[in-house]
């Protein structure tokens, strides 16, 4: 289904490993929309990994960048944007995330996050000595903010990326057809 034309900005927010990125490759290719990952957009303009942010500035260095980041961001038009999982812990990222397009929650469960970000060094949030329960932690902390600003809300358990590409398309083409008519 490439280059389905579905007008307007679509905006990925969700925990770290649900799947906001590869989803987010996904979905552009299959819309034909540039596809910008705000994470990569902030190591890209400073020129350093994340974890160096946070230990160089701190987590609240790192969500001002965050922060002017998505708000450069989501000015333009007709692209996905995958956030950081923290993104929406900032009042005016979920505003500006509202005002400026369709919000996707991808939504997984703490034992998926889990197994998904179990290895990865470049997620200083779960640097821990369990990061387990810090998955926890931060999902019951955050789910009640992607929800307030999700749009759709889709689970990415148990689901290949093209199986959920291809569920998130039918209910994107099926909310379109609906404001169209």
């Amino acid at each position: 289904m490439p280059g389905m034309k579905l007008p307007g900005n679509f905006f990925l927010i969700g925990m770290m490993g649900a799947g906001k990125t590869t989803v987010g490759r996904a979905l552009a290719k299959a819309t034909d929309k540039q596809f910008y990952d705000s994470d990569h957009e902030i190591e890209a303009r400073t020129g350093v990994r994340i974890p160096l942010i946070f230990e160089v500035e701190g987590e609240a260095g790192f969500r001002m960048r965050e922060t002017a980041t998505i708000a450069e961001l989501v000015q333009q038009q007709e692209l996905v944007l995958a956030t950081g999982g923290g993104a929406v812990l900032s009042a005016d990222n979920r505003a500006a995330l509202r005002q400026h397009g369709f919000v996707i929650y991808l939504r997984a469960g703490i034992d998926d996050l889990y197994l998904r970000t179990a290895h990865d060094k470049n997620r200083p949030l779960l640097q821990t000595a369990n990061p387990k329960e810090r998955i926890r932690e931060l999902f019951e902390a955050r789910d009640p903010l992607y929800r307030e600003t999700a749009d759709l809300i889709i689970d990415t358990s148990r689901q290949s990326v093209q199986q959920l590409t291809q569920s998130l398309l039918a209910k994107l083409e099926h909310l379109h057809a609906h404001r169209q008519a």
